[in-house]
């Protein structure tokens, strides 16, 4: 799996220390409130994981699966969300939790469908911005790292399902999935 790499982009140390400041950022931000974390599958887990391990106040936890990549690596343009239907978020403090943000087509998209759900309010946290990929322009409240135009994979993000369990986040080898 480590051959696959061509380099760390952002060890084990810098995401443990980044995402323990958003934490607590998130803390301070909502002191007195109880939000809802809602995690876009699958990436997000494991930064969701670390990230409400560090927020010191009730918060409660949701998933939401959303893509517009399919099987390949580059956005389809095209965004599938899942049934967002059940999710109950009328007046309610939402942080959408996201690994990372390129194109913008799927946060965008997820972002105006919540909006009419009417929450109390709606921010966005990404472990990384990627925004040299972008084809429209979306908010970030919470930005772990700005990363450049690699592809990146580790600390839950993926290339065909491989690669999540890397602890950290590298640039993938252009060889491995052209």
């Amino acid at each position: 799996m480590e051959r696959d790499i061509s380099e760390v982009l952002f060890t084990e140390e810098m995401i443990r220390e980044r995402v323990t400041r958003l934490g607590m950022q998130l803390g301070r931000d909502y002191d007195g409130r109880t939000p809802l974390l809602l995690g876009v599958l699958k990436g997000c887990f494991v930064f969701m994981a670390d990230l409400m391990r560090h927020i010191d106040l009730y918060c409660e936890v949701r998933f939401i699966t959303a893509s517009s990549y399919g099987s390949g690596t580059v956005s389809s343009g095209g965004v599938r969300l899942g049934d967002i239907s059940q999710l109950d978020i009328e007046g309610r403090d939402v942080v959408v939790v996201e690994d990372i943000v390129d194109s913008g087509l799927t946060l965008k998209r997820l972002r105006d469908c919540l909006l009419e759900m009417r929450p109390a309010s709606l921010r966005i946290c990404a472990l990384l911005d990627k925004k040299s990929r972008r084809e429209i322009e979306v908010e970030i409240d919470y930005i772990g790292f700005e990363c450049r135009d690699v592809f990146c994979v580790g600390y839950g993000l993926d290339c065909a399902e491989r690669y999540r369990n890397l602890p950290y986040i590298g640039a993938l080898r252009p060889e491995v999935y052209i």
